[in-house]
């Protein structure tokens, strides 16, 4: 019998296929967890945005008589009620923020801090401090500006 009839695969050709398959995966690999930690950081810059929108809104509609805030650290937004924040408190919305992505910077009121609050004056919606959040990956940057009206934006 001849052995060019012989059917099967030689270890030679299996090593071909799993170099080329290594050297796809090595060049799409970082492309995919460049586009997870953009949409990371896209995802949790509007969660903030939301946060803060729904505070002014709920300050606004004067729910339950009072005002709200939103209180910044470096793995959460809370959107708290009252003027003061209190860790305590059970009326306290947490929104954890999805690593990579965190808080690098908050400066509310000309002062920079790895934390900070914001609160709405009930008849204005007006904030108590104006500034920036800063919302970081290892590899990217958004800073959000809380503007003298209560909006806020992201560059």
């Amino acid at each position: 019998m001849n052995n060019f009839c012989k059917k099967g695969i030689s270890l030679i050709e299996i090593i071909v296929v799993v170099a080329i398959l290594g050297i796809i995966f090595a060049v799409v690999s970082p492309k995919f967890s460049t586009i997870r930690e953009r949409q990371i950081l896209k995802s949790t810059t509007s969660n903030i945005l939301s946060s803060l929108n729904k505070a002014q809104t709920q300050t606004l509609a004067s729910l339950d008589s009072s005002s709200y805030g939103v209180h910044f650290e470096s793995g959460q937004v809370i959107i708290f009620k009252g003027t003061v924040f209190s860790d305590s408190n059970p009326d306290n919305e947490i929104m954890e923020i999805t690593s990579p992505a965190f808080i690098s910077d908050v400066t509310l009121g000309g002062v920079s801090a790895d934390f900070g609050n914001v609160f709405f004056n009930r008849i204005s919606g007006t904030p108590s401090d104006i500034g920036t959040v800063t919302v970081s990956t290892p590899s990217f940057s958004k800073i959000i500006t809380i503007s003298f009206t209560g909006s806020a934006s992201a560059n």
